[in-house]
């Protein structure tokens, strides 16, 4: 099982990066807030990696922070909810922001995520709230620079692009930035602009 990749950043798309490790391209996919706080292509980096087997396929999740990577591992094992809808969950929301809905009972917050329903949300709730107030799976977690990008995803997808287009504009719209902070305005903007073609 691979835990962590270092190496320099090759390749990155709508959800996505590739990180040469010695040679080797590792395809890792990640949350739109991870790819805000990314460095320009060549640039090093680090992930804490999920590796998620199945019969037919393997594939790599991964996070900047060794917490958002325990979150992601405690929302795939609740019942219904796999790790393409749980990197949705993280896009969508920061790890804290996340944390923070479950521990409230907020289902409100949690339905706001493209692909989970009440019936999901109250389970992520029923089964997640104890083993989240008790491990603190996010304490520490920094999400300040994730948030704006989350609610810049939520806000597309609420305008009726699909996660996919909404997640492609917006990491073209943070390469536009060069690094530069953003407002949530500000990135939808840009955004659009990258969707109107």
């Amino acid at each position: 099982m691979i835990g962590m990749l270092r190496g320099r950043l090759w390749q990155r798309g709508a959800d996505w990066l590739v990180v040469d490790v010695g040679g080797v391209g590792y395809r890792v996919f990640v949350p739109t807030g991870v790819l805000a706080r990314l460095p320009a292509i060549g640039g090093d980096v680090e992930l804490y990696v999920h590796t998620h087997v199945r019969e037919d396929a393997l594939a790599l999740y991964g996070f900047l922070a060794e917490e958002e990577l325990r979150l992601f591992e405690e929302l795939i094992g609740v019942s219904g909810v796999g790790p393409r809808l749980a990197l949705t969950a993280l896009s969508a929301l920061s790890a804290e922001q996340l944390r923070r809905a479950v521990l409230d009972e907020d289902v409100g917050t949690l339905t706001r995520i493209p692909g989970i329903g009440r019936k999901t949300a109250q389970r992520m709730i029923l089964e997640l709230k104890g083993r989240l107030g008790r491990t603190g799976a996010t304490a520490g977690v920094p999400a300040p620079d994730a948030a704006p990008a989350a609610d810049a995803l939520a806000a597309l997808v609420s305008l009726g692009y699909s996660q996919a287009e909404a997640s492609q504009a917006l990491a073209a719209a943070q390469r536009d930035m060069n690094g530069q902070p953003a407002d949530t305005a500000k990135l939808v903007r840009m955004a659009l602009r990258h969707l109107a073609g």
